[in-house]
């Protein structure tokens, strides 16, 4: 365990670290926090649970009061390191972050992204699980956070099968072809359809009512159902059924189509028999295939603050970002609400994770959704390290996690 102290004057933090040096592996590639660490002072020794993964603690001190703080690194090029999306098995469930991690095998994690708390409990952006597409992004408007200044939907934190992590954009490219010609999709396990749409929900979904998925605008995520709602079953290739929309898990061999307004009117001009061919993929804008990627908000990038970041609001956070060679992961969590640590605002965040020397990060979900989980050296399950904010650990839509094999 370790201890870090800081300054955190006029929204800017300076690190100031308690002597120690963090274990590294002779093989291992140059750390950018140790680095860093090197021109603002000598850190505290990590508390590593394999050669690649390792856990620490941080504190600041602000004039309004203390800010404690836990970090997890993880060097992706280490032999074995491996990371995934933490899940509870469906798009629209909910576990624990120490849950998923145990049930997986992981031997650290984090929260993830936003989710639609108290409906569908599905998350807000892209998911991609062991390079499987596995959810697109809901529109802008219907998220069940407050937006990002600048942040699309779309925006992930990935790494790559080449082992580099990055914010990245993630799209749906999809359609369905058929007898009478092809149908655009442009929603893929998500807990609101695009007004007009058509929508794809497979086994990763769950059993939660995809006919909540079809309420809302796309400016307003509270206004009233759509009034023209239809289901396609396809099953084996061909439609099985055309009925309203259901609830109940996905078999494997069905896929379930879901149309609003214009997409429903599409959709039910298909006939029981008719062959079909629904083809999806979440396109990365870098270009780079993504092994892992979960929903989240760019705050960092090449090494300084997004434009427009709130500095008025704190409260618990978490977030994740990488090195400037993206060869480094750091997990992070800000502890809020609690007597001996007051939260950060976003721009304190960003410029928190900038004074470590971190290139790119994206904000996670935060409040009593934030927590990071450790399996210390021996240990056989994983602890939460950080101090989340509610009296009990909150079930969360997905997470990240770390893995050694």
């Amino acid at each position: 365990m370790r201890r870090v102290t800081a300054l955190l004057v006029a929204g800017m933090i300076t690190l100031v670290f308690a002597p120690a040096a963090a274990a590294q592996s002779p093989t291992s590639s140059p750390d950018p926090l140790q680095e860093r660490e090197r021109i603002l002072g000598d850190a505290t020794e990590a508390a590593p649970v394999g050669v690649g993964v390792s856990h620490r603690e941080f504190t600041t001190t602000a004039e309004s009061g203390q800010v404690m703080g836990d970090i997890v690194e993880v060097d992706l090029t280490q032999p074995g390191v491996r990371t995934d999306l933490l899940s509870s098995g469906t798009v629209a469930g909910r576990a624990t972050v120490a849950g998923m991690a145990n049930r997986s095998g992981a031997v650290a994690g984090i929260n993830g992204d936003f989710f639609d708390i108290g409906r569908t409990n599905a998350a807000a952006g892209p998911a991609i699980k062991d390079g499987r597409s596995i959810k697109a992004a809901v529109p802008q408007g219907r998220r069940a956070a407050p937006a990002v200044a600048g942040a699309e939907m779309d925006y992930v934190f990935a790494v790559g099968a080449d082992r580099v992590g990055r914010v990245d954009r993630l799209q749906l490219t999809a359609e369905v072809r058929g007898p009478q010609g092809n149908l655009p999709v442009v929603a893929l396990n998500q807990h609101a359809v695009p007004e007009g749409g058509i929508g794809i929900f497979n086994a990763d979904w769950g059993d939660a009512d995809r006919g909540k998925t079809l309420c809302g605008s796309d400016a307003d995520r509270n206004a009233p159902c759509a009034a023209d709602r239809v289901e396609v079953v396809v099953r084996s290739g061909a439609v099985a059924a055309v009925g309203p929309p259901g609830r109940g898990s996905v078999p494997d061999d069905e896929i379930v189509l879901v149309g609003r307004d214009q997409g429903a009117e599409s959709l039910r001009s298909l006939s029981v028999g008719q062959e079909l061919q629904v083809d999806y993929a979440l396109v990365p804008a870098s270009g780079a295939v993504p092994q892992f990627a979960v929903g989240g908000s760019p705050i960092l990038r090449d090494g300084g603050p997004t434009e427009r970041l709130d500095d008025r609001y704190r409260a618990p956070r978490s977030a994740v970002g990488v090195s400037p060679d993206g060869h480094r992961m750091y997990l992070v969590t800000v502890d809020g609400r609690q007597d001996d640590s007051i939260g950060a605002t976003l721009a304190e965040l960003s410029a928190l994770l900038q004074e470590m020397g971190i290139d790119d990060a994206v904000n996670l979900d935060g409040g009593g959704s934030s927590t990071l989980v450790y399996r210390g050296s021996g240990a056989n399950a994983v602890t939460v390290v950080n101090d989340p904010s509610d009296s009990s650990p909150r079930l969360v839509g997905n997470g990240i996690g770390v893995y050694l094999d």
